[in-house]
């Protein structure tokens, strides 16, 4: 079947590939590449991404006609000047009858109260590709030795083939120092590089010049006008450039770069959304990347990127895969360490590629990367589990750097949010519901399974104080996070109103994506939860008090209630089905990304009853990497790589793209949450105790290691194990202050030079001592030769 496809792709151009696969493993630089013996035919399943953030790129590796799919990520269509709507027009008394009518019967059919509050969602608009990069490159003879790869150690792709007797090489990265795309053609013999560039874009009214090497591509959306542009400049070394209408053709050159730039005038400023026009900002931009060497370019490239990757690593003892990455995926049955570590670091690759600060937008359903004018779910931002779970593993794989696109695109919806606040529910603070845009979408549609979720924003706000937590920054906390969870506080306190037995609750409160409308829904009650106690926390640290939060907190129903099968229930009533496997799993949110469950044992053992009713058979993949991350808190390291080994069985594609079951749809929420979940598995800090190993699995346990994973209170983290049996941890403390951790027996605690550190050990088996800041620790067995 691999061999049809390629037939098809290279047209004329047939493509002979090695006699053995290890021909072309031999060519592997990281045992952390992605690698294929040929091109991509499918954009989804097969083409592999670069980013920077901002831009974002996808390689085929065609050889006679190479495809380069571009985004921007600020390109999209709806809000101001696409028929907004009046998503959020007053409903008088619409709220108080849903809420009488949850008081009087119990609870409300998901689609009578859609019918009161929802409305319908026009002009909301969708994610759009930028456009296609297409290389014509002249060949008439077989090709040899193919081989398209994406080295995850250096944020390159690479595309090798040879032709009768000359070796082509072209390699393509994201540069986050230069902001631009850059391709680069080169020959293993002079003269022999020749290739027409063009460009082509579904954007009906975009202009295309070409003059002078470089080709311009300059518009406005139909739907809302936003303008954008987007600049190649084709550099050859050597040869003859020709410039014609609309593309740059190069011949007998020695090696050619292309050099991609784009930008749009949007600006994530509430009402207009618009800033200056881009095409200053993109021709600076692409001039100032052209007049530097490409190796210069490379470089930087190179640099910034592995400051951020290299920080983790994770051995489990696996080897370098001689076989293509397709093909490796495919044989996979649950006992290849190679793929289970190279898809954990494609996770970070991937949350580096698309959430970087030079754009005003965080990763969204499918990160930076799409193809179409109309994404699956618009690839926007749903905020009832997706845009938390791409950021989830931002902390703990030590990418807390990721996270500032997130917190600005917050702090974005505020304004916007304070009027949905105050018109739909005659409230303070700010609210957002289950998705959002760009353009300040902060109101409901009409779709009843999930249109209303106004926890949205406290779940948000989670992510700034967790951000503290794991950085210790206290000015972060003061001038951002503070003043984002004491706003989204404010809403909540006018929100909640009191149940029959004298609680605070949430009405109407809906369990995503199923059951009915009630009041105080298990999830609803968790996220308040964890809010209001985020705001006493960040309080004391800041030497302040926050009298009306801590007097709601303690009227507050918990949402932790064990029902009739021992299960922790999703609504207040007992109303769950043992029978029940939704792939939701809300009301487990108090366990993670929650912290209030903690050790209680009877929760605990709730969770798991409730996490076993709903399977752990197929699902969709967020879902999967959800369960993998409460098996996880569970201790349960069996359960949880269960999960793990599902996701890549069944929801991954050949490019190890996450895939939604059983439509088989990009989105981008499972590979990053499965990343944490494996983090999880490893590391564990929300207890306040640094717990290494909490959930090994017994594939992973004869022995390993991991360095540079984060545990709040500013701590880096590595270990080693050997038959499931910790050896060693190594801990570096960034702000100072007393570490608390778990280590089974007796231990010797030593600081980098060598002398012992004073340490006490409780009564719960953990040990403490306190740490320097920018100081380094290693604690081992004291009786090593024991288990």
């Amino acid at each position: 079947m691999k061999r049809a496809l390629l037939a098809v792709l290279l047209a004329t151009t047939p493509l002979t590939v090695p006699a053995t696969a290890a021909a072309t493993a031999a060519a592997v630089s990281s045992p952390l590449t992605l690698w294929y013996d040929e091109p991509a035919t499918n954009w989804e399943q097969r083409a592999l991404p670069i980013g920077n953030g901002a831009l974002g790129g996808m390689v085929f590796g065609g050889v006679s006609t190479e495809r380069l799919q571009l985004n921007e990520k600020t390109l999209w269509t709806g809000g101001i000047g696409s028929n907004n709507g009046n998503w959020r027009s007053p409903r008088p008394g619409a709220l108080d009858e849903v809420r009488s009518t949850i008081a009087t019967q119990g609870q409300a059919d998901p689609d009578w109260v859609a019918g009161k509050l929802g409305q319908p969602r026009v002009g909301y608009g969708s994610y759009q590709t930028f456009g296609d990069l297409w290389f014509d490159v002249p060949s008439g003879d077989a090709v040899t030795g193919y081989r398209r790869e994406l080295d995850l150690s250096t944020g390159l792709a690479t595309v090798r083939y040879t032709v009768g007797k000359v070796t082509y090489t072209r390699e393509y990265l994201a540069s986050y120092p230069d902001n631009v795309i850059v391709a680069r053609f080169t020959a293993d013999k002079p003269g022999k590089v020749a290739l027409t560039t063009r460009f082509t874009t579904p954007h009906a009214n975009a202009k295309i010049t070409a003059a002078d090497g470089r080709i311009t591509v300059r518009g406005a959306l139909a739907d809302n006008g936003l303008t954008y542009e987007g600049q190649i400049r084709v550099l050859n070394e050597g040869g003859t450039r020709t410039d014609e209408t609309e593309r740059v053709s190069v011949s007998g050159a020695n090696a050619v770069t292309v050099v991609f730039a784009a930008g749009t005038n949007y600006a994530d400023t509430y009402p207009a959304y618009r800033g200056a026009d881009p095409a200053a900002r993109v021709t600076t931009t692409v001039d100032d990347a052209a007049a530097k060497p490409y190796g210069k370019l490379r470089r930087a490239h190179v640099a910034d990127y592995r400051r951020l990757f290299d920080r983790v690593r994770l051995d489990l003892g696996q080897g370098v895969p001689q076989i293509p990455t397709d093909d490796l995926l495919a044989a996979y049955d649950g006992g290849d360490r190679a793929l289970e570590v190279l898809f954990f670091q494609y996770g970070r690759y991937l949350l580096i590629a698309s959430s970087r600060d030079n754009s005003p937008l965080p990763a969204n359903l499918q990160g930076v990367w799409n193809q179409s004018t109309a994404a699956p779910w618009s690839a926007d931002y749903h905020t009832n589990i997706n845009v938390q779970m791409n950021y989830w593993p931002a902390e703990v794989t030590n990418l807390s750097e990721t996270t500032r696109p997130l917190f600005d695109f917050v702090d974005a919806l505020r304004p916007p949010g304070r009027v949905t606040a105050r018109e739909m529910f005659g409230a303070d603070g700010w609210v957002v519901h289950n998705e959002t845009n760009p353009f300040g979408f902060t109101g409901v549609h009409d779709w009843s399974t999930a249109f209303w979720f106004p926890e949205a924003g406290a779940w948000l706000a989670q992510h700034a104080y967790e951000h503290y937590l794991f950085t210790k920054d206290e000015a972060f906390l003061r001038d951002r996070a503070y003043p984002l969870l004491k706003e989204t506080a404010r809403f909540w306190l006018d929100y909640l109103v009191q149940d029959a037995d004298g609680k605070l609750v949430a009405s109407p409160s809906y369990s995503p994506e199923h059951g009915p409308f009630t009041a105080g829904a298990a999830m609803s009650q968790q996220i308040v939860w964890d809010l209001f106690t985020n705001v006493l926390e960040a309080a004391k640290v800041l030497g302040t008090e926050e009298p009306e939060v801590a007097a709601a907190l303690a009227e507050l129903d918990p949402g932790l209630r064990v029902g009739r099968f021992g299960q922790l229930q999703e609504w207040k009533r007992d109303l769950d089905s043992p029978t029940d496997t939704h792939r939701h799993v809300s009301h487990l949110f108090a366990l993670y990304p929650g912290r209030q469950i903690g050790g209680d044992p009877a929760l605990t053992q709730a969770a798991r009853t409730s996490l076993i009713a709903r399977g752990n058979g197929e699902a969709t993949g967020w879902a999967n990497a959800w369960k993998a991350a409460f098996w996880a808190r569970l201790r349960d390291g069996d359960q949880a790589f269960a999960q793990y080994r599902t996701q890549l069985r069944q929801n991954t594609m050949p490019n190890l793209w996450d895939k939604v079951f059983p439509s088989g749809t990009f989105q981008i929420d499972a590979n990053l949450g499965s990343t944490a979940a494996v983090a999880e598995m490893l590391l564990q800090s929300h207890t306040g105790v640094i717990d290494v190993l909490p959930a090994l699995p017994g594939a992973w346990s004869e022995r390993g290691s991991f360095d540079g994973l984060r545990a709040r209170g500013a701590f880096t983290v590595g270990a080693t194990w050997q038959q499931g049996a910790l050896t060693e941890i190594r801990l570096a403390s960034d702000r100072g202050g007393p570490a608390r951790l778990r280590f089974p027996g007796d231990v010797r605690v030593t600081g980098a030079d060598g002398n012992a550190v004073d340490h006490s050990r409780a009564a719960d088996g953990t040990i403490t001592f306190l740490t320097k800041a920018g100081a380094s620790y290693r604690i081992v067995s004291a009786n090593p030769g024991r288990r």
